[in-house]
């Protein structure tokens, strides 16, 4: 059966930010066949915390949901989207009488997923106690102080704690969706959706890059030219001065440059493309560990595996064996 997704509309809803789970797991297949002809990976459906019927949208119109709050209890992860229609749950920190009888159908063991605001529900729930989380920029300060155990990060694009998953303002919930299902079934699979979304499948930085400089200045050299060069050499060594002679400039100058225009620094973002490069070779090659290693640019096995753990969690030998194994697997990746 594919993963069950189940979207929680609430009313003052965004209606952009109700189709990206449509849009990004609906596009998900099996990568046996290519991509399209495969098998759904995930199904989704909306629900509201009424019986089927019209919810509000911010928009000048409504929509019609079909199901009620009791498709909460098949979910195998809950999405909530951001409302503007919050009321005690933005300016107390707690839930409605609605939404407290909604949750009580939610399985315990559910992935939890919210999409900008949306991480006020989850932390109103009590979902986000003592976990890390994010949620729009502008409201980042606001959120810490009406839940201070919520340990806030407002920098990042969205954060990841295992079973509880949260993302920044609106179109970060495009991004966290791609983790999602990358998450579930490997890189190939989320590199396909986002072709077919036509949107990057890992996009670079954090909200810091959008909240000081939406547009880098045009009037200065960019760091583009550095970031090609490094990628096309990725199993050599790279210094920083080296990336920095790309665009003729001084290692303090391209390093405040790069942070500004990427929202990382030239370090944590060459460390991101290799680990990245390692899990495509895990994936698709037969290479040892060892090799992944030496072509990711890690150049001992031992790196790679420290720097796999840190960023996912798992060494190299379960990262292939899980997703070398979800191709064949109608289960793999569906359930935790």
């Amino acid at each position: 059966m594919p993963h069950r997704v189940v979207v929680l509309a609430l009313d003052g809803l965004l209606p952009f930010e109700l189709g990206i789970p449509q849009r990004i797991f609906g596009l998900a297949r099996s990568p046996e066949s290519g991509g399209r002809g495969g098998r759904k990976l995930y199904e989704v459906v909306t629900c509201s915390i009424r019986p089927p019927g019209p919810v509000h949208t911010d928009a000048d119109f409504t929509i019609t949901v079909g199901h009620g709050p009791e498709a909460l209890a098949t979910a195998d992860t809950v999405v909530v989207p951001a409302s503007y229609e919050l009321g005690p749950v933005y300016n107390e920190g707690r839930l409605t009488d609605g939404l407290a009888a909604a949750f009580a159908y939610v399985r315990p063991g559910t992935r939890m997923v919210s999409i900008c605001t949306g991480s006020y529900t989850l932390a109103a729930a009590g979902y986000l106690d003592g976990r890390p989380a994010t949620t729009h920029w502008a409201h980042a300060d606001h959120f810490q102080r009406i839940f201070p155990t919520v340990r806030v990060d407002p920098d990042v694009l969205f954060t990841d704690d295992g079973d509880v998953l949260t993302s920044a303002g609106v179109a970060a919930g495009i991004d966290l969706c791609l983790h999602i299902v990358r998450r579930d079934h490997g890189a190939a699979v989320a590199n396909d959706v986002a072709r077919r979304t036509v949107v990057p499948p890992h996009r670079e930085g954090g909200q810091a890059q959008y909240i000081q400089r939406p547009v880098p200045d045009t009037r200065f050299a960019t760091t583009t030219t550095a970031r090609a060069w490094a990628l096309a050499r990725l199993e050599r060594p790279i210094l920083l001065r080296d990336m920095a002679q790309q665009e003729s400039m001084s290692v303090r100058t391209f390093t405040r440059r790069f942070r500004e225009e990427v929202g990382v620094s030239p370090v944590q973002w060459l460390t991101r493309q290799r680990v990245e490069l390692a899990r495509r070779l895990l994936e698709s090659t037969d290479l040892s560990i060892d090799q992944v290693a030496r072509d990711a640019g890690f150049g001992t096995s031992t790196s790679l595996r420290q720097h796999l753990q840190a960023a996912l969690g798992v060494s190299p030998t379960v990262y292939r064996r899980t997703f070398r194994s979800a191709a064949g697997s109608p289960a793999a990746g569906s359930r935790f």
